[in-house]
């Protein structure tokens, strides 16, 4: 039986690509092991999935900004590396796929010791510090974005991103039930990414009174940022988070008012689904989320709405101006390179092995 190492954490989007990939890769005959950190959001997540055996190594991140666990973090990271490079030579896969984020980087160090070949994915549109990190020691890259792609060089191919299957078999008039909209109503889906986006929470909801006239107003807020004084608001649901629904609310789902995460960008794209994105401010990070949209924007695929310019007004007007582009950013969006990587991913961790 093939063995495989599958190694990323810190945000879902480091997570989900995994969720993908694991029921093909169980058919395909796989044992899977999984190398997080011991209490990173990946951990619950694969921990719960049924037969994943997960193994916990210390991490540290790497900052630009000043934090005191600067100065211990490098430390977690080079016992991580042992750590690691043990777990290889014990487990001894066929190869690794590791989906970034600073627990990788000892992993994929690891794996290199042990000759062991190593596919990365980069989600975003320029390489993260981690995956920076271990281009010398993987075998391939795998990215979403064509700019990514040449800027990693030879080693890359854009593919996409892989997106569970489940994503595109939703019920859209389940969707309209928990949500209790008639469809009479194109539906708004505001999502905020898995910890929610409070400044566009805010303005959406501020914007409210307008934009209930057109739509109905489906609100994926994220944990803790409900408002219960818009319980049962007419027009207008919302709901901390969504898994197993999830899939029925996108099918119901007329038009995506979004920040600009990369995996939640494909799941969009290959929905086919027209977006405007408010991308995380650079100042809130490295400012991926700005370039994510701007590439989209660039190839006629979404409209943009910088968070410094948004207002509630601003942002009810960018609602309507993208709907009434609703046919011109389908069609585009029918029309570009698959965004589901599913396929070629699972066919470069057969190639590099």
């Amino acid at each position: 039986m093939k063995k495989i190492v599958l190694t990323g954490g810190g945000t879902l989007g480091h997570v989900t690509p995994h969720l993908a990939l694991i029921p093909h890769l169980k058919k395909a005959g796989y044992e899977i092991h999984y190398v997080g950190t011991e209490n990173g959001m990946e951990a619950g997540r694969m921990r719960a999935e049924p037969g994943i055996t997960y193994h916990a190594v210390k991490s540290g991140k790497l900052r630009r900004y000043f934090s005191w666990q600067n100065f211990t973090d490098p430390f977690r990271v080079v016992y991580g590396a042992f750590q690691s490079a043990h777990l290889m030579g014990k487990l001894k896969p066929d190869v690794v796929f590791s989906k970034g984020g600073f627990v990788a980087v000892p992993v994929v160090f690891g794996a290199w010791l042990h000759r062991i070949p190593v596919l990365c994915h980069e989600s975003d549109l320029t390489p993260g510090l981690a995956n920076k990190l271990c281009k010398p020691f993987a075998r391939r890259f795998a990215t979403t974005f064509p700019e990514c792609a040449e800027a990693l060089g030879k080693k890359a191919e854009m593919t996409g991103t892989p997106l569970r299957q489940e994503l595109f078999s939703g019920d859209r008039e389940a969707g309209l039930r928990l949500l209790g909209f008639s469809g009479q109503k194109p539906v708004l889906l505001m999502m905020g990414g898995s910890s929610g986006a409070r400044s566009v929470n805010e303005a959406l909801r501020a914007a409210l009174p307008e934009l209930v006239k057109d739509f109905d107003v489906a609100h994926i807020c994220g944990k803790g940022n409900l408002e219960p004084s818009l319980d049962g608001a007419p027009g207008y649901a919302q709901i901390e988070f969504l898994d197993a629904e999830l899939p029925d609310v996108l099918a119901c789902a007329d038009m995506v008012l979004s920040r600009a995460g990369a995996n939640a960008l494909c799941e969009f794209q290959a929905l086919a689904r027209p977006m405007l994105l408010i991308p995380y401010p650079k100042g809130a990070g490295r400012g991926d989320q700005i370039l994510n949209a701007q590439s989209l924007e660039k190839r006629g695929l979404c409209r943009v709405l910088l968070q410094e310019n948004m207002t509630k007004d601003t942002l009810a007007e960018a609602v309507r101006s993208t709907w009434a582009d609703r046919d011109v950013l389908t069609e585009a969006l029918k029309n570009a390179p698959p965004a589901d990587g599913t396929k070629r991913v699972l066919e470069m961790i057969e190639e590099i092995q």
